[in-house]
Parts: C-alpha cells; sequence; structure tokens
C-alpha cells in the first residue's frame, strides 16, 4: 500500500501572549522544526512521537510511505493565517501529486487542540481538504493529543481517529502504532467502523489530568479493560481547557460494534464523582516554604511545578513569580547551590552571560513580566548581580520518556546564580520536561534540595523517579490552572467551567 503521512501540531491557548507564527514552527525548541519530504520519516523513526510510531509500524507492514509535511510548534496563541497557509499549502500540493502515484490510505499526526486566527477548527479543517482530494472510499486515520478540544469535524472526516493515553505523554509512538492498527481493521472490514460519542459538560484543569496520579491512572486502566471486554479502540481526550471556542472540552469516543456500550460505560466512570477532580494549588512562596521545611530531611529533591508559566500551555517561560519566592524565602542561603528553577526562557540574559564569561558577574534584569488573562500580569523581572556558573549552546537530546531521542534546540544558553539560587537560562523557548534540560547547564537535579520547573506534568515522567515529593504552585502566568478564573465568552452556556 502507499500510505500519504503528515503532520501538523499545535495546542492553542487563546487567551496566552505569543502567537504561532511561521517562525514558530521553524524554531525547534520545544518541537523538531518544519521538515518536508524524505527527511521526515529519517527524523522521526524510531523516535517517542506519534508519527515516528506509524512510520515504524508501516515498515513492519512493507507499507510505502509517501511522507509530506510535518509541523509543530510550542504551545502558545493563535496559529496565524500565514502559518497555516505555508503549512497546508505544501501538503496539499505534495498530495496532489502523490495521487498520481496512487494513494491507498492517509495518516495524519494531529494534535487536536490548535486554533487559528481565522478559523476554530484547524485539524477539522486539514481532515476535510485531505478528504476534498482523495474522496470518500480512501481511508484516512489520524492520532491526536490526549489535550485535544476534538470536534465533529474531526470525528466526521476520517475513518478512525486515536488519542494518546497517558499524561505526560510517554504514549505517542505506541499512539502512532495504534493509528495503524485502526488502519488495518478499516482495510480488513473493508469499511469504516462503527463510531459512538460523547462529550463531557466541565472543563478539566490540566493537573488533574496527569495519568501518574489519580483519578486519571484509573479511569484509562477502565479505558483499556473496556476494550479488552468489548473489542473496542477507545479514547478519551481530557481536553485543553484555555481554548475560548465552542467545542473546547473533554470527549469520549471508539470505534467496535459495541461502541455505545463501551462508551457509555467510560462516559460514567469520568463523570462520577465529579469530586474526584478536584484541584490542589499552593501560592508561590507557601509551596517554597513547604518545600523547605519538607527538604530538611528529604534524601531527594522536593519538586514544585511554576504550572501557570508552562510553556507547554501557552506561557513564554520567562515569569518570575517563583524566582521572586524562592529569594524571598532565602532558599539558597538555606541551601546554597541546591535550589534550582528552569528554564528560564530570556534571550537577552543568556546572551550577556555569553559576553562575560563563566566566572563573571554580571547585573541584569531576569525574567519579563507579562500581561495574563482579565488585566492582570505577572511579577516583576528580578534585578540583581548573578554569578554566570556554566555556559552551554547548541542542541540538547532528550534522554528521559518524554519525547525520548528528540532534540531541543534551547540555543545560547547559561546557569546563573544568585543568592544561592541555581537558573537555567536559555535562548529557545522549551518546557523543563527532561533532566537533561538542566544538565545541559551543568545542574545536576539529583544533587539538588529542592527544583521549580517551568511545566504542569509533563516533568513527572523524568522527576518522578527523584522526587520526595511534587508540589503545584500557583505563581502569575499566562496560564489559568484553574479555567474558572478564564474570560471564556464562546463556550457553550450549560459548560461548567469546573467538574
Amino acid at each position: 500500500m502507499n500510505i500519504f503521512i503528515a503532520g501538523f501540531q499545535h495546542e492553542t491557548n487563546t487567551f496566552a501572549p505569543s502567537p504561532a507564527d511561521w517562525a514558530a514552527f521553524n524554531s525547534g525548541a520545544a518541537m523538531p522544526a518544519f521538515v518536508r519530504g524524505a527527511e521526515m520519516v529519517e527524523r522521526f523513526s524510531g523516535k517517542n512521537m506519534p508519527i515516528g510510531g506509524f512510520i515504524d509500524a508501516a515498515r513492519e507492514e512493507g507499507w510505502k510511505l509517501l511522507p509530506s509535511v510535518w509541523a509543530g510548534a510550542a504551545p502558545s496563541a493563535h496559529v496565524t493565517r500565514d502559518a497555516f497557509e505555508r503549512i497546508t499549502g505544501p501538503l496539499i500540493e505534495d498530495l496532489k501529486a502523490a495521487m498520481e502515484l496512487g494513494v491507498d490510505a492517509v495518516y495524519l499526526d494531529l494534535h487536536g487542540a490548535a486554533v487559528a486566527e481565522h478559523i476554530d477548527d484547524p485539524e477539522g479543517e486539514v481532515i476535510a481538504m485531505v478528504r476534498a482530494i482523495v474522496g470518500p472510499a480512501t481511508p484516512i486515520v489520524a492520532s491526536l493529543d490526549l489535550h485535544a478540544n476534538v470536534t465533529q469535524g474531526m470525528l466526521d472526516g476520517p475513518d478512525a481517529i486515536v488519542a494518546y493515553r497517558t499524561y505526560p505523554h510517554v504514549d505517542m509512538a505506541d499512539t502512532g502504532r495504534l493509528a495503524a492498527e485502526l488502519l488495518k481493521r478499516r482495510i480488513a472490514r473493508g469499511s469504516r467502523e462503527v463510531i459512538h460519542m460523547m462529550r463531557l459538560p466541565f472543563l478539566l484543569p490540566l493537573n488533574v489530568q496527569s495519568t501518574m496520579i489519580e483519578p486519571a491512572a484509573s479511569v484509562y486502566d477502565y479505558l483499556r479493560d473496556l476494550d479488552t471486554r468489548y473489542g473496542t479502540v477507545l479514547s478519551f481526550a481530557t481536553g485543553f481547557p484555555a481554548a475560548d471556542f465552542p467545542e473546547c472540552g473533554p470527549v469520549v469516543w471508539g470505534y467496535g460494534d459495541a461502541a455505545l456500550e463501551a462508551v457509555q460505560a467510560l462516559y460514567a466512570r469520568v463523570d462520577q464523582p465529579r469530586s474526584q477532580w478536584a484541584l490542589d494549588l499552593f501560592e508561590p512562596r507557601e509551596a517554597v516554604a513547604l518545600a523547605l521545611s519538607l527538604a530538611e530531611k528529604a534524601d531527594r529533591p522536593i519538586v514544585i511545578a511554576d504550572t501557570q508559566d508552562n510553556p507547554g500551555a501557552g506561557g513564554d517561560s520567562n515569569t518570575t513569580g517563583m524566582l521572586h519566592a524562592l529569594l524571598a524565602e532565602g532558599a539558597g542561603k538555606r541551601f546554597p547551590g541546591k535550589v534550582a528553577l528552569g528554564l528560564m526562557h530570556d534571550a537577552a540574559a543568556a546572551a550577556a552571560a555569553h559576553a562575560a564569561g563563566v566566572g563573571a558577574e554580571i547585573e541584569i534584569d531576569l525574567g519579563t513580566q507579562v500581561p495574563t488573562w482579565g488585566g492582570q500580569r505577572s511579577d516583576v523581572p528580578v534585578h540583581g548581580k548573578f554569578k554566570v556558573l556554566a555556559l552551554a549552546d547548541g542542541p540538547v537530546t532528550i534522554l528521559g520518556p518524554m519525547m525520548h531521542g528528540v532534540k531541543m534546540q534551547v540555543g545560547k544558553s547559561a546557569c546563573l546564580e544568585i543568592e544561592g539560587v541555581r537558573v537555567a537560562v536559555s535562548t529557545g523557548k522549551s518546557q523543563m520536561l527532561d533532566r537533561e534540560l538542566y544538565r545541559f547547564v551543568g545542574i545536576e537535579p539529583e544533587q539538588m534540595k529542592l527544583l521549580v520547573n517551568k511545566s504542569s506534568v509533563h516533568f513527572r515522567a523524568d522527576f518522578t523517579p527523584i522526587a520526595h515529593r511534587i508540589l503545584i504552585a500557583k505563581a502569575p502566568g499566562p496560564m489559568a490552572a484553574d479555567p474558572s478564573e478564564l474570560p471564556f465568552t464562546r463556550l457553550p452556556a450549560d459548560m461548567a467551567l469546573q467538574p
């Protein structure tokens, strides 16, 4: 079989300050940079990415791959119209050319939570564009992120679509393989499988969606049990709750002759009791004070998630609320050289450190005051004298379970120290989801007493094994940990902003 493959990945926080323009899809800092043609296959083969899993499965089946484009950018505000057209233009051009060779099926590696400047449902639009060219009989399968805001267009257009089942997303390649299995089922059947879907009437905060903790861990175990019992392929997309458009929110769906029964059972497990999704957050200084107290007797680091500046959810990884809290609580003086924060996205600070050199002391403003929702602003930059402890440049290869093997292009970076607190500063914007993003600037995370990670959940994949305790802090930033604080205007009237 000739399989046309392409990818488009973006998670849109419609309340965030920075849009996803064409440059964002080419930076390579948080997501692999735009790629077209045969290079895509070599770049992703064997990597923990959905398209990597599909490529590997296709090779095992002996399918011939017809690669087009793959584009991904760090979560942020809307995808610009220009960027969307620069991605979809070549994709459609390649597909029309591939039709001359013969296209037996299509695989699309999608995120499912994108919103563009000009359309609410870019993924649904991509699917519709592809369907218009290949016609109604050619199978289309796709994979989605667990945080997808699944639209009716995403479900109606392809023959089958499936979402990740882990958060942190350690099963991305497995999901690509599952999409290949759905394609095999579709071909063997000769027609589309029965599908059933149900939409949940509430938004879920990101921090409670982690499948490494309850209740999500048990919910996804139940999903797998139902698949075994009913012979279905179920998905539960928890939704990305910072997107102000009518189809934002969690969705359950599944394929198979018993899809109705299986989906109803999974929906009931997610829906009740709603108290299971309660969110536990700390104010910045409260989190630091508790962490310092715990660290006195702990033999492993206390990890604090700076969740509202998560660059994996629309933040720019540049706010200073948690750094101010560390300094105010005297964290670095209590444990000198054993307290670290990262990644702080500040190209000017990184450049100043490189100009001064290791061992130098530089007086700078670190971080940025940024607007958040409702007219609020984050804390002011931290002004002070920082010692340059280490410098680095070039890509960082991720070695932990999340995005294993992928290279992050974070550019000129440095370890700066102020009052005993070490800060990993980068030129490129990337979520702190892997210990290598500390190590590359000389910070050994296992040796720290306290780590502050600019992340919501993805950090858990690589940091849980070394953490004594994990706390979630609510420092001012662009990503609201509690969706009920966001000024939505376009959600359905019956959509609750909390479970």
